[in-house]
């Protein structure tokens, strides 16, 4: 593994057709991440099979929501679905694979609407989540094996993650609460590998809403994240968020990012 890119889709037969097979067809990376594909394994697109093998977890319990997959050059060693956890293991929010050295995982964590259920779904979600991110690293440690773990994390961790951070600091995405929950992440040894590749700066955003001009005037917000162990986060040499040249060439409200880690 050398490069590795990760999407949300925005629904991966819609994004098929408004631009992600061209994408895929000319990626270098060996690895894709995808999220919110929200289609059954018989209902994605079978271009998007060329040159590469599929592992995949779609909403069992609800047709076109959620969906994750991870897309691999060489056929993974294993694959596993979910983070223990009875609530969201068919939910289509979590998938790992097995690589050489590595395990690469997709992510599509809640995204919460304050004073809802929707909220505390997120927060039993980042609770289990926590739990199993600390255990999957000791596991990962024993086995003399690095961890990444890509994704839609619908957290921007700080003020430097969000253009318009003052007017959302009561907003899902940015609560205290969830800032709080990442830091204590990285505290625990965690690298937020795109933001120790662009210390310093505002974004690189790689979310921005269909709402009004957001692209335009790169109102973003950067919430699609490869946190990984140390040892990998060591290897990364770049980091890009392939921002589409124009609105309507967008094939998803996110965009691609991508880091290369070096041998």
């Amino acid at each position: 593994m050398r490069t590795v890119s990760s999407v949300n889709v925005n629904g991966v037969r819609a994004a098929a057709a408004k631009g992600l097979l061209r994408w895929l067809a000319g990626t270098s990376a060996d690895v894709v991440c995808l999220q919110e594909t929200r289609a059954q394994l018989d209902e994605i697109p079978p271009a998007i099979l060329d040159g590469w093998h599929l592992a995949y977890a779609p909403c069992d319990s609800a047709r076109g929501r959620n969906g994750v997959a991870v897309l691999t050059r060489e056929p993974p060693d294993a694959v596993r679905v979910g983070i223990g956890a009875a609530e969201f293991d068919g939910s289509g929010r979590y998938l790992e694979v097995d690589l050489p050295g590595v395990t690469v995982a997709s992510l599509y964590l809640p995204n919460g609407t304050v004073g809802t259920p929707r909220q505390e779904e997120k927060d039993r979600f980042l609770a289990l989540f926590a739990t199993y991110l600390a255990e999957r690293r000791e596991k990962a440690a024993a086995e003399d094996r690095e961890v990444l773990v890509c994704g839609d994390w619908n957290i921007a961790p700080t003020e430097a993650d969000i253009r318009n951070w003052r007017g959302n600091v009561k907003n899902s995405g940015f609560l205290p609460h969830e800032r709080e929950w990442m830091a204590a992440l990285f505290a625990c040894g965690w690298v937020d590998v795109v933001r120790a590749l662009h210390p310093g700066v505002d974004g690189p955003y790689s979310w921005w809403s269909y709402r009004g001009r957001a692209f335009d005037n790169d109102a973003g917000w950067r919430i699609d994240h490869h946190v990984g162990t140390p040892g990998l986060a060591a290897l990364a040499v770049s980091a890009v968020v392939e921002r589409a040249p124009s609105h309507g060439e967008r094939w998803s409200d996110h965009a691609p990012v991508t880091v290369v880690y070096g041998s």
